[in-house]
């Protein structure tokens, strides 16, 4: 490297960008009084091949640090050192001895941060006997890796824009998907390993995925150790960002620096290829460097005191909104900035397809914390143009009391509708009364979003998601059951509305199988013919169990592995899902781009409720279940026809329920598409097979079952 020619370089953009026969290098630090780029030769050398200075006259503009490297090429490996003050009053934490992360980069090594540190790692500001620590996280401190984000053929690749009305989610951890027992992968746990499940996926029917976190984050950053076999835990669900230009490293099969980059493209390609789309669940809410005890990685030692949000008064110390430690401030203008451009980077050099905030309530706040009616960077994202076609998911609430759900600020932003989740979990469990609030869901939850302005497919329903029960344990369990997570089951939510239908846990009791496999078909079907935006749990469509843990963040194992054995067991509920999605698909009247209005164009309402009798439902006492019909005259299906009528009845009773249909004109008959309470694939079938019902009048609905029949 004695022959790197080295000049004054560019302002932007930020991070290091091959060009011009050379890397241009780019930081913002505002504070900074020294800024040191080092290089190295391998990712295993624990000191760097060449150190170069900038030159504070020559390779400044404003906050911004720059300078051009020719002959450096992709691949290369690089850290900073920066020097300023230390100073708790001004809430800034330089130190000159740290090495520091790029927060730009766009990919690094992957060697853990937080491996060889004692579990309980606790720093105490101003310590000279915390260098013994601090080299030994030093050793493992991961570089950076310069890449060219133009390395790599497309084929004319491109988002698939599908509309989200017509968007089938499927919540899945990468790695979790193809781990368990008789995947069928021969490289799980990776992103080329992800690729071999697609057909599976295609054959579901589903047209997105939606990854857990795959930004870059530590697995070992996790001290606890679990009490069963005293095994060390880990971070498996990743929500704890390290870097956020940069794809998870471990889940490449390259292992060379930036391998990661062309393997996660792959996965986006093919899966395009499929006619699946990518949305990645994004943690801008906080970082893994934790609160004023935690670690040093990038944001800390750059401008601690711009991006994150710090107690006014004692600005040693970081306000949690979070529940982790430390809140991102994310209207501070330079964050902003860093949070779009990020985002612009995943879509552009990554052509994903959407995203999902977590806890994104903690971007409706100001610098001080405060929530804001008018959220810069909310209707920043909202109105960006280059993102205008890509979806926006938040989750509307965060850790310190913010719940935002139905107007969540910034414009065309979806939402995580634990409405729905929390009112159709105790409806199928049978609660007294609450199928006024289960009719409220299924009709696209206008209380909550027609206010805004907003669709019925801005509500993302579901029933369950990585966080909680999966529908198995939903079941299952009465209880939480988090003891292996090491905090004596204290962790995970308690409010779950489950049912275990006679036996926690495990049984090989045929009536209390039967009557769950029951209730996963209630739930399913439910959730496929609500409108709104169906978002499906990975592994639910067979039975995936996690033994009764609701909080599985830790357990990188067997208990969240998909055990693909279940998908053969269970192959009658995955077919049940598969034609469930096919009907949510063929039939328009599921997933309407308006609220229901009452009286169509055809002077039919296009929806009418009934109670058993056949008769309008006295809502007041209405308990147990639900009855309507659906008139698909002013609804025009993907093939131009206007679509069909439907009546769909729930009966959440212990006892069977004897229906009153409603009469058909035109020399029309009900058909059966659906019944949960038959056992075998015939449970649901499609309008060219739906059997033709020898009675008209009357039905006979079973307990805890649900019925869907269409005129023809």
């Amino acid at each position: 490297m004695d022959s790197l020619d080295i000049s004054e370089g560019f302002c932007e953009p930020y991070g290091a960008t091959v060009k011009d026969g050379g890397v241009n290098f780019c930081l913002f630090s505002r504070d900074a009084q020294k800024v040191v780029l080092n290089l190295y030769n391998s990712s295993e050398d624990l000191t760097p091949s060449r150190q170069i200075e900038f030159d504070s006259k020559k390779n400044k503009t404003g906050d911004i640090w720059h300078l051009f490297v020719k002959n450096l090429k992709p691949g290369t490996l690089y850290t900073y050192q920066v020097a300023g003050p230390f100073s708790k009053s001004r809430g800034l934490r330089f130190d000159f001895n740290q090495i520091l992360m790029d927060p730009y980069a766009h990919a690094i090594t992957p060697v853990p941060i937080f491996k060889n540190l004692s579990p309980h790692f606790i720093p105490v500001l101003d310590e000279e006997d915390l260098r013994l620590e601090q080299n030994e996280r030093e050793k493992n401190f991961p570089k950076c890796v310069v890449v060219d984000e133009n390395d790599f053929d497309w084929d004319g690749d491109k988002p698939l824009n599908i509309p989200l009305s017509k968007s089938i989610i499927y919540e899945v951890h990468l790695k979790g998907f193809t781990c368990g027992k008789e995947s069928g992968v021969s490289l799980p746990g990776t992103y080329e390993g992800f690729t071999q499940k697609i057909e599976y996926l295609k054959y579901l029917g589903v047209t997105a995925v939606e990854l857990l976190p795959i930004f870059e984050f530590d697995e070992t950053e996790n001290g606890n150790v679990n009490p069963k076999n005293n095994t060390k835990l880990t971070n498996y669900w990743g929500y704890s960002t390290v870097n956020f230009f940069s794809p998870k490293a471990s889940y490449a099969v390259d292992k060379n620096p930036g391998g990661c980059v062309h393997e996660f493209k792959n996965l986006v390609k093919q899966l395009h290829k499929a006619g699946i789309e990518v949305i990645l669940d994004v943690v801008f809410n906080h970082t893994a460097e934790g609160n004023e005890r935690g670690v040093t990685i990038s944001f800390r030692g750059l401008a601690n005191d711009i991006y994150y949000t710090l107690v006014q008064s004692h600005k040693e110390y970081y306000m949690n909104f979070s529940g982790c430690g430390n809140t991102v401030n994310c209207n501070h203008p330079v964050v902003r900035k860093f949070i779009i451009d990020c985002l612009h980077h995943w879509v552009k050099d990554y052509h994903v397809d959407g995203f999902r905030f977590d806890l994104a309530s903690i971007m409706s706040r100001s610098q001080e914390g405060i929530l804001l009616k008018f959220p810069p960077l909310l209707n920043a994202i909202s109105e960006d143009p280059y993102l205008r076609n890509t979806k926006i998911i938040a989750e509307p609430w965060d850790a310190g009391g913010a719940y935002q759900l139905g107007c969540f600020p910034g414009g065309r932003w979806a939402e995580w509708n634990d409405r729905y989740r929390d009112d159709i979990r105790r409806f199928w469990r049978g609660d007294e009364y609450v199928s006024t609030g289960a009719a409220t869901r299924i009709s696209g939850s206008s209380d909550l979003f027609i206010n805004s302005g907003r669709k019925p497919y801005h509500s993302i329903n579901y029933v369950t998601c990585h966080d909680g029960f999966t529908m198995n344990d939903l079941v299952s369990y009465n209880g939480k059951h988090n003891e292996e997570n090491g905090e004596e089951n204290r962790d995970g939510n308690d409010s779950n509305w489950s049912y275990n239908y006679g036996w926690e846990g495990a049984t090989a009791n045929p009536k209390i199988e039967t009557l769950r496999n029951r209730q996963m078909k209630n739930f399913i079907l439910t959730l496929l013919i609500s409108q709104g935006t169906p978002m499906l749990l990975g592994g639910d469509e067979f039975r995936r169990g996690q033994q009764g843990n609701n909080n599985a963040y830790c357990q990188d194992n067997d208990i969240s592995w998909f055990d693909w054995n279940n998908a053969n067991i269970n192959r009658n509920l995955v077919t049940f899902t598969k034609r469930a999605i096919e009907l949510r698909k063929k039939h328009a009247v599921f997933r309407r781009t308006d609220f229901f209005k009452g009286a169509a164009d055809s002077g039919k309402s296009d929806i009418q409720w009934y109670n058993k009798n056949g008769s309008n439902p006295d809502w007041s006492k209405i308990s147990r279940f639900l009855a309507f019909s659906l008139n698909g005259s002013s609804v025009k299906n993907d093939d131009g026809t206007f679509d069909d009528t439907f009546y769909i009845a729930a009966n959440t009773d212990r006892i069977d329920v004897m229906l009153r249909l409603p009469t058909l004109s035109d020399g029309k008959r009900w058909y059966r598409i659906a019944d949960t309470s038959i056992d075998s694939e015939d449970a649901i079938l499609s309008k060219e097979n739906a059997e033709n019902l020898r009675a008209q009048e009357r039905y006979v609905l079973p307990s805890s079952s649900m019925i869907i029949l269409i005129a023809k």
